[in-house]
């Protein structure tokens, strides 16, 4: 078919799980895509910034082909980014609040992937320092991570699945959660990005957040409630949906722990130097004088290594 060239780089079982699971047809990928390109007039309120056809087609599979759903998609993800202008200002990885976060392992990201390949998201809740990283910033830097993961197609057809582990998280950093934010992330996450998530499955969460989770449930379509899971400290329900080859060993898995540097080393390339050498305080003393131009900031003397 001509317009297969959309799908280079699939590997057979791709391409069939896609007919399969998302009706995805070679023959008419063209036809779909342009239909949604149409409807796109029906909205002149929105700035559709991209509109090619490898930028549409993934909005068909995160929707299984229903065009009326996969425009809708279409259009939240830019309103989203119309409405919260401020969080994608500097939407990059050297932007300092990014950089930050994802030094710190927000998000982590497994090399391999899980036995139906996807690709497996982790966030070590404790380890969120709230005086080094603001909840936006982690939140942005997850939504940079899956912008640049979703470039890949065959994630495109398997999607994702989020670990969020909860332990040592404590009450005082859970009050940080307000609705108001944890609102912002669900329509981040769930509204308008064209990811499909096969689960998101919490470990070792203390009774505060299952109290949240109560809180935020009504925010959840049904879909997705039906995806998150609740494992407590009960590993051997969470290997019966990821198999322990897939999982470090934090989970009960058979890799070794998961190191909080991985991501950002491969998404920051060669800027990634190892901020969490230097004390935090100098790290942000550093920040906040430098903060006025990044010039500036790369002028400056850094911070001595602790030796």
């Amino acid at each position: 078919a001509e317009m297969t060239h959309l799908q280079a780089g699939l590997s057979p079982e791709t391409i069939e799980k896609a007919r399969l699971e998302l009706n995805e047809n070679p023959d008419i990928l063209h036809q779909d895509i342009q239909q949604v390109r149409d409807m796109i007039i029906t909205r002149p309120d929105i700035g559709f910034l991209r509109t090619d056809d490898a930028f549409i087609l993934r909005f068909l599979r995160a929707r299984k082909f229903h065009q009326t759903e996969a425009f809708r998609l279409l259009a939240q993800y830019f309103q989203y980014r119309q409405l919260n202008l401020d969080m994608f200002k500097n939407f990059k990885a050297d932007d300092p609040g990014i950089k930050r976060a994802l030094t710190d392992g927000f998000p982590g990201v497994l090399e391999n992937r899980d036995h139906c390949g996807r690709k497996i998201l982790l966030l070590f809740a404790a380890n969120w320092d709230q005086s080094r990283n603001s909840f936006i910033d982690i939140l942005r830097a997850i939504l940079l991570s899956l912008e640049v993961l979703i470039e890949d197609q065959e994630l495109q057809i398997n999607g994702f699945i989020l670990i969020i582990d909860w332990s040592n998280f404590s009450f005082k950093q859970a009050s940080k959660l307000t609705p108001s934010i944890l609102k912002l992330a669900i329509e981040g996450l769930q509204d308008s990005f064209p990811a499909r998530f096969g689960g998101v499955h919490f470990v070792n969460q203390p009774w505060y957040i299952h109290a949240l989770y109560t809180l935020i449930k009504p925010f959840l379509k049904d879909k997705t409630r039906k995806r998150i899971f609740l494992h407590g400290n009960n590993l051997n329900s969470l290997h019966q949906l990821i198999h322990p080859e897939c999982l470090p060993s934090e989970f009960g898995g058979t890799l070794p722990p998961y190191d909080m540097g991985t991501w950002a080393r491969t998404l920051l390339g060669p800027d990634y130097s190892d901020e969490n050498e230097y004390t935090h305080t100098s790290y942000n003393a550093m920040h906040v004088k430098h903060a006025s131009s990044n010039l500036e900031r790369e002028a400056s003397p850094k911070p001595m290594k602790r030796s």
